[in-house]
């Protein structure tokens, strides 16, 4: 799933932006208690058609959320304790220099300059049977 570009998100003055933004979708957690330590910015519901690939459900609750620095670990391993156990999901986060992606029981932490760390989370997402172009990460990805 494609973040909002993060140009159109609340930057610090100087253009770095330490804290992460990012989108968990609701329907992917089996604990929805991880959506109250977040800063929910907005939420958007999408019906499910059969691009997802999602049969199970009817919709999913889109949330684009900002999560600071100092949390982000954190966040990130309870996140990736939080995701469905019955259906193969990822969540992820970042800013201008860290991409974090969460899958059950792996977090990935991503230097967004490094293609090749991009291919090794794609590659294992694949493996679990999640959509190739709904892992369209990318360095070049704002």
């Amino acid at each position: 799933m494609r973040l909002p570009p993060l140009s159109n998100l609340r930057q610090k003055g100087n253009g770095d932006m330490p804290n992460f933004i990012g989108v968990i979708i609701e329907e992917s957690l089996e604990r929805k208690d991880i959506l109250k330590k977040v800063k929910i910015i907005k939420t958007e519901v999408e019906e499910v058609t059969p691009v997802h690939k999602t049969p199970w459900i009817k919709r999913w609750t889109l949330h684009t959320v900002e999560i600071s620095e100092n949390n982000a670990a954190i966040i990130a391993k309870e996140l990736s304790e939080s995701l469905d156990s019955k259906h193969n999901w990822y969540a992820d986060f970042k800013n201008n220099s860290t991409h974090y992606i969460i899958f059950r029981g792996k977090v990935f932490t991503v230097k967004r300059s490094k293609k090749k760390q991009y291919d090794e989370v794609t590659q294992y997402g694949v493996s679990l049977g999640i959509p190739s172009y709904q892992l369209d990460f990318s360095p070049n990805i704002k």
